[in-house]
């Protein structure tokens, strides 16, 4: 991966949305199976990364120092998001419904993404009103990036782990 700059731990976590949102662009201009299996794999291992490191670090970071409420909807909003990202990773674009999953993640994540970048009342206007060092925080949560993303390469993700949201055995 080419190193890039990011001014701080925001400016990561948005370039991420960016590209997010640039895959499921690609995904709807696919066609052919193999294409779409491609892209949504991409999808999904840069949802699970993500998640992750906001989830692990930047989160916790945040606890108490920003609407509790918003986090606590962030991270239900990552669980339902998971759910499909799993079964988005372990399906195949000749599955039913396969499309209509990528489709409804893809509008997941747009709400996602809009009430975290919400200008002056969204949750990374609040992080920036924090006592909190965004720029060592964007280190850490770069070095984790970079160590899940050779994970990825290497052996592949496990499935993503909801947090909030208890799922029923089938």
């Amino acid at each position: 991966m080419p190193e890039q700059e990011f001014t701080d731990a925001i400016a990561l976590l948005k370039a991420d949305h960016r590209k997010v949102e640039d895959l499921f662009g690609q995904f709807e201009k696919a066609a052919g199976s193999t294409a779409k299996a491609r892209i949504a794999q991409q999808i999904c291992n840069e949802l699970k990364i993500h998640t992750m490191i906001e989830e692990e670090l930047f989160y916790p970071a945040f606890r108490g120092k920003i609407d509790n409420d918003l986090l606590d909807e962030a991270y239900v909003e990552h669980d339902g998001a998971k759910v499909l990202v799993n079964d988005i990773a372990a399906g195949s674009p000749d599955d039913d419904f396969y499309d209509a999953k990528v489709m409804v993640l893809s509008e997941e994540i747009k709400h996602h993404v809009h009430e975290e970048e919400m200008p002056s009342e969204g949750m990374f206007a609040q992080c920036r009103k924090a006592e909190v060092d965004l720029v060592e925080l964007r280190d850490a949560m770069l070095a984790r990036k970079q160590e899940l993303m050779a994970q990825a390469e290497s052996g592949g993700l496990p499935p993503a782990e909801p947090r909030a949201v208890k799922l029923q055995p089938a």
